[in-house]
């Protein structure tokens, strides 16, 4: 077992869920997050000052002391590959010897889902690094069905019937923490996280349709209808590209591998989109009728 690790992201859904898996076992944590006051106070953690990913000298010291880093992709946005490579050498300088990153589904250097992109290279920069490592490839959230879907219950999008095998922030965070815990047999390892089973945007309408106790349907967009729609957002052009190739990405069937990870590095199943549902009420309560 390592004997520090330190855990990015972890005021968020992912990082803070492994950071608190991590503290069920007795680990000694360095938690990392954008806000300092929202990381949780949990036993063995020390909760380092702010350390954005681009400033190398603030994230050597937030993590000095630790072995392992767990590394949450940053948020996106034009420098998010060099944010990462500054983060990975800063940690790097401190004396970090693994880095588990939490990539995507489909990193590669073509990926339809421009976000992917950024992935892939980050894997790439990591390998060049020559240090232990472990890629977790997640899928969509989960969560996301009920975010894509307006107050009016229409999910809008260029995802024609492509499947997605979305999975549960948990279950993320229940691999994470068996590879962060599971030492060298992860060594060199990229695993898909995904749900087992893959459904289209009509299929998921139809469980938030249940769950809501109201209509929820999916409704095709053409890409350029997709950039249209969204244009009204005020958004930059590249966050928008990032926004409708997600689903563009699902048409073209990049997003519906369906992997055992979960279970095989967990003991358990991945949660379902409806059984999600009934334990997340509050995703789905904007529509509510």
């Amino acid at each position: 077992m390592p004997s520090v690790i330190a855990v990015t992201g972890a005021s968020g859904r992912v990082g803070g869920r492994v950071a608190r898996r991590l503290a069920d076992r007795g680990v000694k944590t360095r938690l990392l997050g954008r806000d300092p006051a929202r990381l949780p106070d949990l036993p063995g953690a020390v909760r380092a000052a702010p350390a954005p990913y681009g400033d190398g000298e603030a994230v050597r010291r937030a993590v000095d002391g630790a072995d392992t880093l767990f590394l949450v992709s940053a948020h996106e946005g034009p420098d998010r590959i060099q944010d990462h490579r500054t983060a990975i050498d800063a940690a790097l300088a401190a004396g970090v010897g693994r880095i588990v990153y939490l990539s995507f589904l489909g990193a590669a250097p073509q990926a339809t889902f421009t976000f992917a992109r950024d992935h892939w290279h980050t894997e790439r920069y990591i390998e060049a690094r020559d240090v232990p490592h472990t890629f977790l490839r997640d899928s969509w959230y989960l969560a996301g069905f009920a975010a894509m879907a307006g107050a009016d219950g229409v999910i809008r999008g260029p995802a024609g019937d492509g499947r997605v095998a979305a999975v549960a922030h948990e279950d993320i965070a229940d691999v994470a923490a068996a590879v962060l815990l599971g030492g060298s047999e992860h060594d060199g390892a990229a695993y898909d996280v995904t749900g087992e089973e893959a459904l289209t945007l009509a299929e998921a309408a139809e469980e938030l349709s249940r769950a809501a106790g109201r209509p929820v349907r999916y409704v095709a967009e053409t890409p350029a209808e997709a950039y249209a729609s969204r244009a009204a957002l005020g958004a930059e052009h590249w966050e928008v590209t990032g926004w409708v190739t997600s689903y563009q990405a699902i048409a073209t069937g990049e997003m519906g591998t369906v992997a055992d990870t979960v279970r095989r590095l967990t003991g358990h199943p991945p949660a379902t989109l409806r059984a999600y549902l009934a334990a997340h009420p509050r995703s789905y309560a904007h529509l509510l009728p």
